[in-house]
């Protein structure tokens, strides 16, 4: 008899605090000296000029506290943005995939793609990582144009890029965020049987994510994943954690599902005598 294909699933996330955090917009202001980027987003959010998650884009070309970005500072920003623990064994987890199904893994956020693929050097491969994608002067290195901004309908625009390349069937799609920028994708994936992962207590993601999970640890992702995408139960899924070397230490399983995962403590052998 021939082997069955494995089933394969895209899991798609967004970046910031998603998977760090800090938002990028907040590391790279301090990495400026500008000090009221929260109140300059909140303008544009009110004067609903740019789509949800893309107002960084939007000051750095064209507010005068960020017209002097280049590019070398969109890495040095990644460089400083704090990521969830346990991310490089998610990553490496989902590469290997398990018997009967495999996965791929895609990063997909407003933020400008430098320091998103700064940030996951070693982790996440470039060509894996989709975001803000700028256009720079070759002289001045100041950015000139936005070529591309995955926020609201971009994500949704990237994840059927992906899902065509792919071969993915809808159902098999799986998307994790955080924030309100999130909730058209997640609308979309939801509206094809694919599964959705809020990973903060954000009302309105909450009331559309299949699954809200509450960690700081990015490994905790695939708690939902495991308990309600392929249907393992709670012993398995504990002892998946603890052949990575961590611990499900506490699941509070509710609406909300609150997440504390620790190292295993490393196993001593007797000495032989």
């Amino acid at each position: 008899m021939r082997t069955p294909l494995p089933k394969h699933y895209l899991l798609a996330s967004d970046f910031d605090q998603t998977l760090s955090f800090n938002d990028s917009g907040h590391v790279l202001s301090e990495l400026l000296g500008v000090s009221n980027f929260e109140q300059k987003v909140a303008g544009l959010a009110r004067s609903n000029l740019v789509q949800q998650g893309g107002e960084l884009a939007y000051l750095i070309r064209h507010d005068p506290d960020f017209r002097g970005v280049r590019r070398e500072h969109l890495i040095e920003a990644g460089r400083r943005v704090r990521l969830k623990s346990a991310l490089p064994e998610l990553v490496e987890f989902l590469d290997r995939g398990m018997d009967g199904y495999r996965f791929s893994f895609f990063v997909i956020s407003a933020a400008p793609r430098e320091v998103v693929v700064s940030s996951l050097a070693g982790i996440v491969p470039p060509e894996h990582i989709y975001g803000t994608e700028f256009d720079h002067d070759p002289h001045s290195g100041e950015v000139r144009a936005i070529t591309r901004v995955p926020a609201g309908f971009g994500k949704v625009a990237v994840l059927e890029e992906l899902e065509q390349r792919l071969g993915v069937v809808p159902d098999r799609i799986i998307y994790v965020g955080d924030g309100s920028s999130d909730v058209h994708v997640m609308l979309h994936v939801n509206n094809r049987d694919g599964f959705t992962i809020a990973v903060s207590d954000n009302r309105q993601l909450a009331r559309i994510a299949r699954s809200t999970i509450v960690s700081d640890n990015a490994f905790s992702v695939l708690v939902p994943v495991l308990h309600q995408v392929l249907g393992m139960r709670t012993p398995q899924i504990r002892s998946l954690f603890e052949s990575q070397g961590l611990m499900l230490h506490d699941w509070e399983s509710a609406r909300t599902d609150r997440v504390m995962i620790l190292r295993a403590p490393a196993m001593t052998m007797p000495a032989m005598g």
